[in-house]
């Protein structure tokens, strides 16, 4: 925690300048600013005596001045002494004010100074915002189809069921139902179809006898390996497909 005794530490180093200025214009707006001080009306002597003030603590510090610095030091003594001079009386001879060049120049830089800085509050890209590049290329995902469950193909066959209740017929009539012939007549449906719905396949007209039946053949159809059952997503509706060889 103790600093080494044969530690060197040069006089200046502890020094710090908190004021950043971008010229001796910058330095004497900060000056009337400062002090609140209308800007057409310049007591010249105070802000000359505050100006060589900083121009002498530049030199303590062994700060090199740039040139403007000093030729504003200049600038500032000729109109301190341009104001002592008596003025003539006749108002037609009467001389403009030594000030007002100072003043001109002083407000164009404060109104470039106001533009600068309203610039630089506008968002700036790499500071304020970044450009994101994101690749728009197609992704193929695989996406595997899930297995088709027997609870699954008892619900739908159970929803046909009672659409066929909904759809019975009073007349009575004695048709002769196979498996084998709806085992058929299936395989014809689905042929050359990549996929057939489940609940197509049967004809509500035959009442329950004839929907069992035809889940029968379905179901046989699958022993056999000549068809498959699909589903895109659980509880989604099922198609048929001629299994491939």
């Amino acid at each position: 925690m103790d600093l080494p005794k044969d530690l060197y530490i040069p006089p200046d180093a502890m020094k710090v300048f908190l004021e950043a200025f971008e010229g001796p214009l910058d330095f004497l707006l900060y000056l009337i600013r400062k002090q609140n001080i209308d800007i057409l009306d310049i007591p010249v002597a105070s802000v000359t005596r505050q100006y060589m003030e900083y121009i002498e603590l530049m030199q303590e510090l062994s700060l090199e001045l740039a040139a403007e610095y000093l030729v504003m030091a200049a600038i500032l003594a000729e109109i301190k002494s341009r104001m002592l001079l008596p003025r003539p009386s006749d108002a037609e001879n009467s001389e403009e004010d030594p000030r007002a060049e100072l003043v001109r120049r002083l407000q164009e830089y404060e109104r470039y100074k106001q533009a600068a800085e309203d610039m630089d509050k506008l968002p700036r890209l790499e500071r304020d915002t970044f450009t994101v590049q994101a690749d728009a290329s197609a992704i193929s995902v695989d996406k595997p189809l899930p297995n088709v469950s027997l609870p699954d193909l008892l619900r739908a066959l159970v929803d046909v069921l009672k659409r066929a209740e909904l759809s019975a017929s009073h007349h009575i009539r004695m048709d002769s139902l196979s498996v084998r012939e709806k085992m058929s007549h299936i395989l014809a449906a689905i042929q050359d179809k990549e996929h057939f719905l489940f609940t197509n396949l049967f004809n509500l007209e035959e009442g329950r006898l004839g929907v069992v039946v035809t889940f029968l053949a379905m179901l046989e159809l699958l022993k056999q390996s000549l068809i498959e059952f699909v589903q895109a997503t659980p509880f989604a509706p099922i198609y048929l497909k001629p299994k491939a060889a």
